[in-house]
Order: structure tokens, then C-alpha cells, then sequence
């Protein structure tokens, strides 16, 4: 009885030790996989925006960072299995994200935009230069019937699990061929082959795609935002609810959030998320 009691206590002290010093390093979770948000270089170290910035916001709030790689389709179950702390992988502000996990308020706008090489029938087409499907007005909805008409019968290609797959699966732009890949590098290899007709992703991805491989890829159509493309980028955190609210784990998660929150906004006032967005889009994308 008393060696059961010794090991109990044993591993209750392991975990709480476990736990106290977990509480002192911030784990983010990126994909590595989707530049210039993250990428991995030649050596397959991880950068891009959102890497410096994780580094950054670790500063502000005062805390050592870790910053792990996770595919894309499985970032947020591993948040959700404690596997890391925040994601910080472009992943747009969503209704339907935000019934999982929460997020921090938005760091940086990301619009989506179609995608053809050059050449291409699609390119042309008479839009707006962007729509904001939150609130579709006259010309937003003259324009999904453009497109409607434009992409019918084509193949479009897309990374799965995305805001933008779920976009093409609504029916907003009629009945496409989807086709989807695991990573965006995916996609577009598959786009300059000309096994896609068109593909749908974060403009800056396409630009990043082009200006790297000399591939002469063109946007074509409005930009997308708001609706199903959400309302900006933000650090998505577990809810503190999961684990329960008054839980150790569920306090943690709460000051996490705020934590985040008070650090963007002074990287925001800073002036840090402007230079950065500049830096890896080449353009203030900051929110």
C-alpha cells in the first residue's frame, strides 16, 4: 500500500512538474508548407511572416517558443489533443473554426484569388477587383455569376481542409470539378502542368509561386473575402471551456488568449506587423 501511494504521488508530482514547466513555453503549431505565410528554407529551417512573428508575439508575452510543423488537415485536432499550445498557419478567422477552438483577434487580411497560367481562356473576365462575400452587393453577386459561367466544367484546384474548398463546394460559383492536394506547393505544380484549369488560394501564395519559379501564373477575377473566407488571419488557441474553465489547463488557455491579444496589439502599435507583412507580401496586409 504505501509503495501504491508513493508511486501515485509519484506521478501526480511528475505531472504537475510536467505541466508547470509545459506552462512556461508556448508550443505553435505552422504547417511549414503554404509561403510566404511559412515555408521552410533549403536547410529546413521554418520561416516566413508568420514564423517571425510567432517569435515576436513569444517576446512580448514574455515567453520561451517552440514552433513545430503540422500537416495542414491535422492542425486543428492537434491543438485540440494538446499537441501544441496556438496555430499560427494562415488559418482564417471562420463561424465554423470558432465552434472548435478559439481565436485571437486578426493579425493580417489574407484575400484569396483565382489563379490561371497565362494563356488561359479564363483570363479576361470582366469584375470587380474584389468582393467581400459577408454582405454580397450588386456587383459581388454580378460577379459570382461571371464566374459561375466562366469556371463551368473546369477543373479547379485547391488545398484540402481550406477556406477556399469550402468556398468552391457552397455552389456560389455553380458546379466546378474540385481538386484537391495536401499542400498548396501541390497545387501549384499541378496548375503549371496544366493539370488545373484554374486553382483557388491566398493571392500572396500564387504571387510568392510565381516570382520564385518564373512559372507565368496570373490572377484572374475579383479577390475574395469575408463569407466563407472569414474575417482575417488570427492564432487560433483551444477554448478554455475543453478542458473546463476553473481546470488548470482551461485557466492557462484563457491568459493564453489574452496573452496573444495584448501581444498583437503591441506588435500592431509597434509597428512590427506592417514591416513583416511588408517584408514577406510586399504590401501592409496588417490588420
Amino acid at each position: 500500500m504505501n509503495i501504491i501511494k508513493k508511486f501515485s504521488l509519484g506521478v501526480l508530482i511528475t505531472l504537475f512538474l510536467s505541466f508547470s514547466a509545459n506552462a512556461d513555453k508556448i508550443k505553435i503549431g505552422t504547417e511549414g508548407a503554404y509561403p510566404p505565410w511559412n515555408s521552410k528554407d533549403a536547410s529546413g529551417k521554418l520561416i516566413g511572416f508568420e514564423v517571425e512573428l510567432a517569435w515576436t508575439l513569444c517576446r512580448y508575452i514574455g515567453k520561451q517558443c517552440e514552433i513545430v510543423e503540422q500537416d495542414w488537415d491535422g492542425m486543428i485536432p492537434a491543438l485540440i489533443m494538446r499537441k501544441f499550445d496556438a496555430i499560427m498557419a494562415g488559418m482564417s478567422i471562420t463561424a465554423e473554426r470558432q465552434k472548435a477552438i478559439s481565436f485571437s483577434q486578426g493579425y493580417a487580411d489574407e484575400v484569396a484569388s483565382l489563379a490561371v497560367m497565362k494563356g488561359s481562356s479564363l483570363e479576361g473576365m470582366e469584375t470587380p477587383a474584389g468582393i467581400n462575400l459577408t454582405k454580397p452587393n450588386a456587383a459581388a453577386k454580378k460577379a459570382l455569376k461571371t464566374l459561375t459561367a466562366g469556371l463551368a466544367g473546369k477543373t479547379v484546384c485547391v488545398q484540402t481542409a481550406t477556406i477556399h474548398q469550402n468556398f468552391l463546394d457552397s455552389g456560389d460559383v455553380g458546379k466546378v470539378n474540385v481538386r484537391t492536394y495536401k499542400t498548396q506547393d501541390e497545387v501549384n505544380l499541378d496548375l503549371a502542368s496544366g493539370r488545373c484549369d484554374a486553382a483557388l488560394a491566398a493571392a500572396v501564395a500564387f504571387s510568392d509561386y510565381a516570382e520564385k519559379s518564373g512559372k507565368p501564373v496570373v490572377l484572374v477575377g475579383p479577390t475574395f473575402s469575408g463569407g466563407a473566407f472569414g474575417n482575417g488571419v488570427g492564432v487560433g488557441l483551444r477554448q478554455a471551456s475543453q478542458m473546463g474553465e476553473d481546470s488548470a489547463q482551461g485557466k492557462r488557455d484563457a491568459a493564453l488568449l489574452k496573452a496573444f491579444n495584448k501581444a498583437i496589439d503591441q506588435a500592431r502599435k509597434d509597428g512590427v506587423i506592417s514591416r513583416l507583412a511588408i517584408k514577406h507580401f510586399g504590401f501592409d496586409a496588417s490588420m
